[in-house]
């Protein structure tokens, strides 16, 4: 056979066959299936944790969920240290780590105030994990020049959702057969787990005439300021305002199903669980789009979504109405989960740890912001009008990312 006709036969390129072809990839996938699995087991229990075995009232338990404020500091942190050294694979295994010991600390824990230090110090620098593997695929897909990166970082964060899906029901099982510090301490173990599958990969370095552009890249990378900062803090901001209605959602969502629309347990189970289906299809779906619209342009309809979704939990009041907020909220964490980590990156080529760190932390500064504004709105609004708040800040958000769409730091 011909060199022209061998090469005619060759497959196209696959973000799947790249994935498990790569030892960096399939190893990333693994471990962010992991992390997603730990950490959804335990996000739904840990106010049982200290209300039923620590004693606390409502209220102080509340406020446990103001201590991941302290997780984007703490992801600069790291991001930033990754940035200087290099060391993507090194800090993630230490913030591995680091999460084992915090949640095992936290299964120990026999004093009200230990869970809010715990988690304030020591599982603020867990979450930046997730970062440096972002980072390092990141690296290795520019030093090989893939014509699939942006579908092979989809397919990795995917496997972050679908932990997030079966982590719920492992840890309610789990703490229902065995107590909630069993529970906590096989949050500590996947943590941890997440080091077997990268086992010693490495992210490849560039080739030989980009080595020079890495080392510019690495200088300005030390040289980052809060300027150089704007547009990546920009997106993340209007990011926040996106995701500050998940926690209203899943705070006041059911009670709403449940107390004022008489919905069935079956059918606000269905509810809840349709989003994450629709997220999965769609992330694969969004990057083939995004190469035609842009990311950005595809990020505006997303937003737009969330407008949608909210306004449909809060005007409805039927099952219909409950199920098409759902979809419309698959829709848009299909195009944020799968495009916000590089949409992020590419804000800041020169330091993509950082980025990342910055990016993937920012959903703890929209979970306080949407628990404050959850407990405000229902005061003040109540069921299920509570939901237009949320519907406000994505209308600010499309707004936002609209311009930035038509800006200079436009992502395409």
């Amino acid at each position: 056979m011909s060199p022209v006709l061998a090469a005619g036969a060759a497959p196209a390129p696959s973000a799947m066959r790249a994935v498990w072809g790569s030892p960096l990839y399939r190893g990333a996938t693994v471990a962010l299936f992991l992390s997603g699995l730990g950490a959804s087991a335990a996000a739904p229990q840990i106010t049982l944790f200290l209300v039923d075995d620590l004693h606390v009232s409502l209220t102080t338990a509340g406020l446990y969920y103001l201590t991941s404020i302290t997780a984007p500091v703490a992801g600069y942190i790291v991001g930033a240290r990754s940035d200087r050294t290099g060391r993507r694979l090194g800090l993630f295994r230490l913030c591995a780590v680091a999460g084992f010991l915090g949640w095992c600390a936290m299964a120990l824990a026999d004093q009200v105030w230990m869970p809010f230090v715990i988690s304030a110090v020591v599982l603020a620098f867990a979450g930046g994990a997730g970062s440096q593997l972002f980072a390092a695929v990141h690296d290795d897909l520019r030093a090989t020049a893939s014509p699939v990166g942006d579908g092979v970082v989809s397919v990795v964060r995917m496997a972050l959702t679908a932990g997030w899906i079966v982590g719920p029901v492992a840890g309610s099982l789990l703490a229902t057969a065995a107590g909630p510090r069993a529970m906590l301490v096989a949050t500590g173990l996947c943590t941890l787990a997440q080091i077997l599958p990268m086992g010693l990969a490495g992210a490849r370095s560039a080739p030989p005439g980009e080595q020079a552009a890495d080392a510019s890249r690495a200088s300005a990378g030390r040289r980052v300021g809060v300027g150089g900062m704007l547009p990546l803090l920009a997106f993340t901001g209007l990011y926040v305002l996106v995701y500050a209605g998940e926690p209203i959602k899943y705070g006041y969502l059911t009670i709403y199903m449940h107390d004022d629309l008489r919905l069935p347990t079956a059918v606000s189970g269905a509810v809840i669980g349709i989003q994450p289906l629709i997220e999965l299809v769609l992330m694969p779906v969004a990057v083939v789009v995004a190469r035609r619209t842009g990311m950005m342009r595809l990020m505006v309809l997303g937003a737009a979504f969330g407008v949608g979704a909210n306004l449909c939990f809060a005007l409805t009041g039927s099952a219909a109405g409950m199920f098409a907020g759902q979809v419309l909220m698959g829709g848009v964490w299909g195009v944020f989960a799968g495009l916000g980590i590089i949409v992020a990156q590419r804000l800041l080529p020169e330091a993509v740890a950082t980025a990342s760190a910055v990016f993937m932390s920012s959903t703890a500064i929209a979970s306080a912001l949407g628990g404050l504004t959850g407990s405000l709105g229902v005061a003040v609004l109540g069921l299920p009008h509570v939901f237009l708040a949320p519907a406000l800040y994505g209308l600010v958000a499309t707004a936002g990312i609209a311009v930035m769409s038509r800006s200079r730091h436009a992502v395409g």
